[in-house]
C-alpha cells in the first residue's frame, strides 16, 4: 500500500485506525506463496541459512522456524529510555507498509497484527539505544516482534504490562512464524523512518512558528517592510527564501504596525548627520526569509526522501514475484534517512538560534533601544522579569549545537565485520528528535517574551495571525509584573506549539 504525509499524520497523529485493501492482501499472500514454493532446494538467506556472518551454515528444515524465534529472542536486547507512543505508532506503521509491498515472502498475519496493534493503541516496549541502521534496525524492530509473537512488555492504556496479558484481554493471537517472519521484521529501516516522519511534522511546525514569531517582532519594532518584499527575494532562486517571503508578506497583510521604505526614506530632505531610527534591522530580523529559506528547503527535500523510504521495500533478500527470483543485497541499509536526519538536525538548530538570537535583542535595551531590560514590566533591581528564563533557552540552544554533530560519518564495524559499514541512522533520527524536542522549548520561551513585549509596548494594529497566537499565549501564562515560577508555563506553552 502507498502512503502520502497526510495519511501517514492521519495514522500517527490523528489516530486514525489501519486498513488493508483486497488488492494489498492478494500482493502479500501471492509473496508468501511464490517464496515457499520458490525455496524448496535452494539456497535463500534467512530461509534456510544462518544469519549475518553466520550465513554460510545451512539449516535443516526442522530448525527452520526455531531460527527465526531465536533471532527474535536474541536481538530484543535493547536499553536506554523507551520510544514514546507516536513514535512507535509510526515505526509500526512503517514496518507494515514496506512489508505490505509483497517483496518480502512473510504470510499477511504478520501486517494483521500489525494493524490489531495500531487500531488498540497497544505500543511494543522499544527502546532508543540499540540500532547501528544496517541490516536495518535490528534491535529495536526485534522488540516489535517480539510483541508480535506474544512476547515481551507493551504499553496499554496507560500501564506497561506483559504482552500475553493484553493479547488475551484483546483476543489477539500471536504471529506464528511460517517461513522468515522473524527477519523481514527485523530487517528493515523503518524504526528510523517512523521517527523520521514525526520529526517531520514537528519540524513543519517548528517551522512556521518561526516564521510567525519573526513577523511579530518585525511588527513590534516597526521595522521596514521591503526586507521580505518580493522584488528582492526573488532575485535569488532559492524556492525556500521565496516562500518564506510569501508567507511573512502573508501573515502581515492586516497588519498597520510595518513601514514601507519609499514613505520615510525616499521622500522628503534628510540632512542628519546620525540617523535616529535604524536604516536597517539586525539580521536576525532582517534576514529572516534566506535563514529560515534553507530550512524549509531542507525539510522539503528530507519530507520526500521520507516518504520514498516509506513506501519503499526495505528488506533482504527482496522476493520478486514478476521476475520469480530473490535477490539478495542491501534495501535494509539506512543511509538516506541517516544522512536526511542529519541535515534536518543542522537546520532546526539553526532555526533555534535565530530564535535565542531574536529572543536577545528583545531582552537586551541596549540593542532594541525600546523595551526595559528583560522585558521586565516590574521594579528594576527588585524584580527580574525574564532573566532566568533566558539561562534555560541559551542553555538549550547550545546542547543543541552539540548534538548537531553527523552520525552519518560515525560508522563503526560490528557483527564480525559482515557490518563493515553501517548508516546509524537510528541513532541519527533520534538525535533529530532531541534536537527539536529542545528547539521547542527555546521557541516556547520567545513566545511567552514576545507577549511581555507586546502588553509592554501596548501594541495597536498587530496582525490577526500575531494576535491570535498572542491571545492563545496568554489564555496559559499571565503578563507578568511580579516575579513568578516559570517552569510549569514554559510546559505548557511547549505543548501549545507543538
Amino acid at each position: 500500500m502507498a502512503l502520502n504525509f497526510d495519511n501517514f499524520v492521519r495514522i500517527v497523529f490523528g489516530d486514525a485506525n489501519v486498513s488493508i485493501s483486497k488488492e494489498t492482501d492478494q500482493i502479500i499472500e501471492k509473496s508468501f506463496r511464490f517464496l515457499q514454493k520458490f525455496a524448496k532446494n535452494k539456497i535463500i538467506y534467512g530461509v534456510n541459512t544462518g544469519f549475518g556472518p553466520m550465513a554460510q551454515y545451512r539449516i535443516d528444515d526442522s530448525d527452520q522456524k526455531r531460527l527465526q524465534y531465536n533471532l527474535i529472542r536474541s536481538h530484543a536486547s535493547g536499553s536506554g529510555e523507551p520510544f514514546d507512543e507516536k513514535i512507535v505508532r509510526a515505526a509500526i506503521l512503517c514496518r507494515m507498509n514496506s512489508l505490505s509491498q509483497g517483496k518480502s515472502g512473510v504470510h499477511p498475519d504478520v501486517i494483521y497484527l500489525m494493524r490489531e496493534l495500531i487500531n488498540n493503541k497497544v505500543t511494543p516496549l522499544i527502546f532508543k539505544h540499540g540500532g547501528v541502521g544496517a541490516s536495518g534496525d535490528l534491535v529495536q524492530l526485534a522488540h516489535l516482534a517480539l510483541t508480535l509473537i506474544g512476547e515481551g512488555e507493551v504499553f496499554y492504556q496507560g500501564a506497561r504490562r506483559k504482552t500475553a496479558d493484553v493479547f488475551e484481554q484483546l483476543g489477539l493471537n500471536p504471529l506464528q512464524i511460517r517461513l522468515r517472519e522473524g527477519i523481514s521484521v527485523l530487517n528493515g529501516t523503518s524504526v528510523m523512518t517512523g521517527i523520521a516522519g514525526v520529526n517531520v511534522y514537528y519540524a513543519e511546525r517548528l517551522l512556521d512558528w518561526a516564521v510567525k514569531f519573526s513577523i511579530a517582532i518585525n511588527e513590534l519594532v516597526q521595522s521596514y517592510d521591503d526586507h521580505f518584499s518580493e522584488p528582492l527575494n526573488n532575485a535569488k532562486l532559492h524556492p525556500g527564501q521565496r516562500e518564506i517571503a510569501k508567507r511573512m508578506r502573508n501573515y502581515l497583510s492586516d497588519s498597520l504596525r510595518t513601514k514601507k521604505r519609499e514613505e520615510y526614506l525616499y521622500k522628503g530632505t534628510h540632512n542628519e548627520r546620525v540617523f535616529k531610527e535604524k536604516v536597517q534591522e539586525y539580521y536576525s530580523l532582517r534576514c529572516v526569509p534566506q535563514i529560515l529559506g534553507a530550512v524549509y528547503d531542507t525539510i522539503a527535500q528530507t519530507k520526500q526522501v521520507f516518504l520514498d523510504e516509506l513506501n519503499s521495500a526495505n528488506d533482504n533478500p527482496i522476493v520478486d514475484v514478476a521476475t520469480e527470483q530473490v535477490y539478495h543485497g542491501g534495501n535494509f541499509h539506512g543511509d538516506y534517512i541517516s544522512l536526511e536526519m542529519d541535515k534536518l538536525k543542522l537546520v532546526i538548530t539553526r532555526l533555534t538560534m535565530l530564535s535565542e538570537r531574536q529572543l536577545n535583542y528583545l531582552l537586551n535595551p541596549k540593542i532594541n533601544d525600546l523595551l526595559p531590560p528583560f522585558v521586565n514590566a516590574g521594579k528594576l533591581g527588585i524584580n527580574f522579569g525574564i532573566q532566568g528564563v533566558q539561562f534555560t533557552a541559551t542553555s538549550t540552544t547550545a546542547e543543541n549545537q552539540t548534538l548537531s554533530n553527523p552520525m552519518y560519518v560515525h560508522s563503526i564495524p560490528n557483527n564480525n565485520d559482515n557490518q563493515d559499514i553501517v548508516s546509524m541512522g537510528t541513532n541519527a533520527a533520534t538525535l533529530t528528535n532531541k534536537v527539536i524536542e529542545n528547539a521547542f522549548e527555546v521557541l516556547a520561551i520567545e513566545a511567552i517574551t514576545i507577549a511581555q513585549a507586546i502588553d509592554i509596548l501596548g501594541a495597536k494594529g498587530l496582525s490577526s495571525v500575531t494576535r491570535s497566537w498572542y491571545e492563545d499565549v496568554r489564555a496559559r501564562i499571565p503578563f507578568v509584573k511580579e516575579d513568578i515560577v516559570f517552569y510549569p508555563y514554559l510546559k505548557d506553552i511547549k505543548n501549545l506549539l507543538k
